[in-house]
């Protein structure tokens, strides 16, 4: 079975015991681990053997449910990191420097957005943020010669704006540099970046793929498929000698579809430690397993409230991909072939207090900064996840102030309506 359908892959892949070993995953939950010799353990500091040595660098409860998450992404390398902050930054940091430049789709993430242009800012990195909807040539303006890598969110939180990832994946590749995509909230259940061309993916695991507000993660999937050697001059730490691993170049000894992996766990994840722990990948993985199943509840239960939503004079707009009404839904229907999340946000008219009144009415939804679980939440990105942005930048992100993002779980969309139209009421 060369070609195992997706589900099958949530369940199976990643790990296969051999005779007489657990069934589940096991938790190495061990800092360190023992060798026999020195010589043993000093192949492995300087790459020359696989295994493990200490748990901030790698695990191999980590590493099996990485391999599960790259079968599902249909990549060839991935790694598990404490966060999707850390994944995303250790995605861009890989490939960028003092001096490199990153061009951004504007509607991404409001941490991710002060990640790109705060933090990395203070590293001298640069960023020029576009449009999702931009024209052809407002996106080739965007680019400089330093420009390292170019980064999108497949559908945007909290404004779910569906990005185009095969004509920002051309644009990228034409200017020698790879195209990164947050898939958080499609998962691969519903989309695959790296079938339309993107280089990277990340995600918060921390989301759908756990699905039960469990355990805090992230992951880093490379597709294998851009040749770092061909564009060399922009990747030295891919392309030339690594001295602090006796001058690995990683491009040479791990090939296309290992060096961009494995500089990331030898390097960063070396120095900075933003491992994910053993325990938090088990129940990432009891997650991962029921993810096919559950995906399309979230999205069923989603459709049904965004089309309530279209109907209360309470509610200005209504932001949901598989509405036949949103700007995005004949891109939703080529990337996801559906609403791709079971996330929908509505604006309320009077902007943040009624958005405020309306939450405390609810009973089933509860006010947290979370989304994407078993149990239906909501907030207000206006003065929670994105209160860092200016208005101006609200508004260029697609956040106004009155927005309220819902993220439907696996309740009954019957009752999630009910609540909705007695606290509107």
């Amino acid at each position: 079975m060369k070609n195992k359908s997706i589900g099958t892959k949530c369940v199976q892949a990643g790990y296969t015991p051999s005779n007489g070993e657990p069934r589940q995953i096991p938790i190495i939950q061990s800092t360190t681990f023992k060798y026999d010799t020195s010589e043993d353990m000093g192949k492995l500091f300087d790459l020359e053997a696989s295994g493990y040595f200490y748990t901030r660098l790698q695990n191999p409860t980590n590493d099996y449910v990485a391999a599960k998450i790259a079968a599902l992404e249909g990549g060839t390398a991935a790694m598990l990191t404490s966060s999707g902050q850390a994944a995303n930054f250790f995605a861009l940091f890989n490939i960028c420097e003092s001096g490199s430049h990153i061009v951004s789709s504007a509607s991404i993430y409001g941490g991710t957005f002060n990640l790109i242009s705060v933090t990395m800012a203070k590293m001298g990195i640069d960023v020029t943020f576009v449009s999702p909807d931009c024209t052809d040539e407002e996106l080739e303006a965007a680019f400089k010669d330093n420009t390292r890598a170019v980064f999108g969110e497949s559908i945007a939180n909290p404004a779910l704006t569906v990005f185009d990832i095969e004509r920002w994946a051309k644009a990228a590749h034409a200017h020698g540099v790879p195209l990164i995509v947050d898939n958080t909230f499609p998962t691969p259940v519903n989309c695959r970046p790296i079938e339309w061309g993107a280089d990277i993916v990340t995600h918060s695991t921390t989301k759908y793929m756990d699905g039960h507000g469990a355990a805090v993660g992230g992951a880093i999937v490379d597709s294998g498929n851009f040749d770092w050697m061909a564009n060399a001059d922009k990747f030295p730490g891919l392309t030339t000698p690594d001295d602090s691993y006796h001058g690995i170049t990683y491009a040479e000894k791990f090939g296309q579809g290992g060096a961009f992996i494995t500089k990331c766990t030898a390097q960063l994840m070396r120095d900075l430690g933003c491992i994910q722990s053993p325990q938090h990948a088990f129940i990432l993985n009891l997650g991962l397993e029921s993810l096919h199943v559950r995906m399309p509840k979230h999205i069923e239960n989603a459709q049904a409230v965004a089309e309530f939503l279209e109907n209360p004079p309470a509610v200005t707009s209504v932001s949901y991909p598989g509405l036949k009404s949103n700007k995005y839904h004949e891109r939703a229907m080529k990337y996801f072939g559906n609403g791709g999340c079971g996330v929908v946000s509505f604006e309320l008219k009077g902007g943040r207090s009624a958005a405020e009144a309306f939450m405390k009415k609810l009973r089933l939804a509860a006010i947290e900064t979370h989304v994407a679980d078993a149990r239906s939440c909501c907030l207000n990105p206006a003065t929670s996840t994105h209160r860092q942005l200016s208005d101006e930048q609200l508004i260029e992100a697609g956040i106004p102030a009155g927005l309220v993002r819902m993220s439907c779980g696996l309740e009954d969309k019957e009752d999630l309506i009910a609540d909705l139209e007695q606290a509107l009421n």
